[in-house]
C-alpha cells in the first residue's frame, strides 16, 4: 500500500489532478466556515449540539459538511444539485425529448438544463431556509437572524445561490481536472468532516450513563458496515459472451469469449442519496405555507412534524420511508443505468451469444431475469444498511449522529475513486489498490 502510494505522487499528471483536487477540497471547507450576512453570530454555539441531534435538519447539515449549522454561504450544499438530477433523471422516462438527448448522448445538454434548474431549485431552498432560521421553525425557536426584513432576506438568498453554484462549479472542476465525481466527492469531504464530531457525541452519550458496552456495539457495527459494503460493492455476476467465428478473405475474426459483468449493487450509493433527499421535500414543503385559519394545513404540519422528524429525531414510518425508497431507487437506476433490450441488440450485432440461450428476444428476456433476482439482495441491503443505527438510535434511545447513508456515500465514493486512480497506475504498469 506504501508503494502505491508513491506511485501516485512520482506520476506527474497524477499528481496534478491530485493535488488539484485537494486544494478543491481547501477551498470547500473555507467558504463552510464563512457566514452569510446578517446571520446572528451569537446564536450558532446554540446551535452546534442541535445540529448532531435534530431529524431533518441534521440531514441537511449532513450533505452541507455542518455548513447549515454555521448558516455558511455554502449552507445548502449539493443538495439542490442532487435533487435536480433526480428530477431530471425521472423526467427523461416521461419527456420523449430528454429521452432522445439521452438516447443521442447529448449529454452536454441534459447538463446544462440541471444546472439551470439547480439555480431555480437553490433560490427556493434559500428562501425557505432563511424564513425558517428567521422564525427558529428548524433550530427549536434559536432564530439566526435578527430583524428580518424583505431586503435582509433577498442578500441572504443571493448569497446562498452564489454559494451553491460555486460549489456546482467545485464540483465539476474536480470532474473535468481532477480524480474522481467531483459531486460524490464534495458529499464525501462533507461526511468526513462531520464524523469526529459525531463520533465524539455518541461517546460522551453513552459516558454519561457509564454505558460503555453500547459505545462498543455502535463502534463494531460501524466498522462492519464499512466491511459489508466493500463486500456487496465488488459482488457481481458474470454472464458469459461467447462470439461466433467469421471468416473474411484469408482472416478468421471472433471466436474470443468474454462477459458482461452485473454487480449486486449497479446503482452504487445513488439511490441513498435521492431517497434522503425526497424525504426533505414534505418537511421543507410545509414549513413555508402558511397554516393561520386552516385546520387541515395544521393537521397535515403536524403529521410531518410528528412522523418524518422534522424537529425531533427520527421515527419509525420515517425509516420505514427510507428503506421503501431506496429499494426502489434501487430498481429505477437500475433500469436506467442497464437496458436488457439495448444491450441484447448490442451483442446480437457483434455476432456474440449466451451460451444455452437463442440471440435477440430469448437473450433480453434472460438478461432481464437475471438483473432482476440479483437486484433485490443489492436493493434490500442498501435500505437496510441505511437504517440500521436508526433501528439501534430508536432501541437504545440514543442520538447516533452518524448513519447508514453516509456510510455507504463515503464507502461507496471512496472505492471508485481508488478505482479510478488504480486504472491510472495500471496503464503505467503500476500495481493498483485493489490488484
Amino acid at each position: 500500500m506504501l508503494a502505491v502510494y508513491r506511485h501516485m505522487f512520482t506520476i506527474p499528471d497524477l499528481r496534478k489532478k491530485i493535488l488539484f483536487t485537494l486544494m478543491i477540497f481547501v477551498i470547500y471547507r473555507l467558504g463552510a466556515a464563512i457566514p452569510v450576512p446578517h446571520a446572528d453570530l451569537d446564536a450558532f454555539q446554540q446551535l452546534q449540539q442541535l445540529g448532531q441531534e435534530a431529524g431533518i435538519f441534521g440531514l441537511l447539515n449532513l450533505f452541507s459538511g455542518g455548513a447549515l449549522e454555521s448558516f455558511s454561504v455554502f449552507s445548502l450544499g449539493i443538495l439542490p444539485y442532487i435533487t435536480s438530477s433526480i428530477i431530471m433523471q425521472l423526467l427523461q422516462v416521461v419527456i420523449p425529448r430528454l429521452q432522445k438527448l439521452q438516447e443521442d448522448g447529448d449529454q452536454k445538454t441534459i447538463t446544462q438544463w440541471t444546472r439551470y434548474l439547480t439555480i431555480v431549485l437553490a433560490v427556493l431552498q434559500a428562501t425557505t431556509l432563511s424564513v425558517l432560521f428567521a422564525n427558529g421553525t428548524l433550530t427549536n425557536g434559536v432564530s439566526l437572524i435578527r430583524d428580518y426584513s424583505p431586503s435582509k432576506a433577498s442578500l441572504i438568498v443571493v448569497t446562498m445561490t452564489a454559494g451553491t453554484a460555486f460549489i456546482m462549479w467545485l464540483g465539476e472542476q474536480i470532474t473535468k481536472r481532477g480524480v474522481g465525481n467531483g459531486m460524490s466527492l464534495l458529499i464525501f469531504v462533507s461526511i468526513i468532516a462531520a464524523l469526529p464530531g459525531q463520533m465524539g457525541s455518541l461517546y460522551l452519550q453513552t459516558a454519561e450513563v457509564g454505558d460503555w458496552a453500547k459505545f462498543s456495539v455502535m463502534i463494531g457495527i460501524f466498522f462492519g458496515m464499512i466491511v459489508a459494503i466493500l463486500y456487496v460493492e465488488q459482488a457481481q455476476r458474470r454472464i458469459p459472451i461467447q462470439f461466433a467465428k467469421r471468416v473474411r478473405g484469408r482472416r478468421v475474426m471472433g471466436g474470443q469469449s468474454t462477459y458482461i459483468p452485473l454487480k449486486v449493487n449497479t446503482a452504487g450509493v445513488i439511490p441513498v442519496i435521492f431517497a434522503s433527499s425526497v424525504l426533505t421535500f414534505p418537511a421543507l414543503l410545509v414549513t413555508i405555507i402558511p397554516a393561520q385559519n386552516s385546520s387541515l394545513m395544521i393537521a397535515v404540519r403536524g403529521w410531518v412534524d410528528e412522523h418524518l422528524g422534522l424537529s425531533q429525531g427520527q421515527t419509525w414510518t420515517y425509516i420505514f420511508l427510507l428503506f421503501f425508497l431506496v429499494v426502489f431507487f434501487t430498481y429505477f437506476y437500475t433500469a436506467i443505468q442497464f437496458d436488457p433490450h439495448k444491450q441484447a441488440e448490442s451483442i446480437q450485432r457483434q455476432g456474440g451469444f449466451v451460451p444455452g440461450v437463442r440471440p435477440g428476444t430469448a437473450t433480453e428476456k434472460h438478461l432481464k431475469q437475471i438483473l432482476t433476482w440479483i437486484t433485490l439482495p443489492g436493493a434490500l441491503f442498501l435500505g437496510f444498511i441505511t437504517i440500521l443505527p436508526a433501528l439501534f438510535a430508536m432501541f437504545w434511545n440514543l442520538q447516533i449522529a452518524f448513519s447508514g447513508v453516509s456510510l455507504l456515500i463515503v464507502t461507496g465514493v471512496a472505492l471508485e475513486t481508488m478505482k479510478q486512480i488504480e486504472s491510472q497506475l495500471t496503464l503505467r504498469n503500476y500495481e493498483g489498490f485493489l490488484s
